[in-house]
């Protein structure tokens, strides 16, 4: 999940869309250490800002799938971090979805909620690297411009 985002923030060439499951986008909630990072927040912020897929949300342009178990127990991904992710790549114009899963933590273990995620990886794959995708997705870019557009000039 985490490397999904980054790589659409850092290199956005590379992927037609991502699918990102029970992420750590915000480093900064995590702030003493994650992954082979031992320093805190305090000492390295500069490091935490860097690979923190929410810090650079504005530049995340392809399409993204965001999944969360509603009850993640693991404590450096707490359903949170998807909602504010979401929030985040939505307030800089990105084409998200955010996918709750309910009674769910960190790893989904219900049939229905597993079946749910299939389809929903399916479905956004299908939508987002068939053949005419790409001309599809720059269509609902511009579409989604000109609403925001609209709607700014109406306040």
């Amino acid at each position: 999940a985490f490397m999904a985002a980054n790589l659409l923030a850092h290199a956005p060439d590379l992927f037609a869309c991502a699918i990102a499951r029970s992420g750590a986008y915000n480093r900064t909630l995590t702030p003493f250490g994650f992954q082979a990072e031992e320093r805190t927040l305090w000492e390295a912020p500069e490091t935490y800002n860097a690979m923190s897929p929410f810090m650079n949300a504005h530049k995340i342009k392809k399409p993204i799938l965001l999944m969360h178990g509603e009850e993640d127990t693991n404590s450096g991904t707490n359903v949170i971090q998807s909602e504010r992710f979401f929030a985040a790549l939505k307030g800089n114009g990105a084409e998200v979805k955010l996918v709750i899963l309910p009674h769910e933590s960190h790893g989904y273990r219900a049939y229905e909620s597993i079946n749910h995620m299939l389809a929903e990886t399916s479905e956004w794959l299908d939508t987002h690297t068939a053949p005419g995708a790409k001309k599809a997705h720059e269509a609902r870019v511009a579409t989604a411009a000109e609403e925001a557009s609209a709607k700014k000039s109406q306040e």
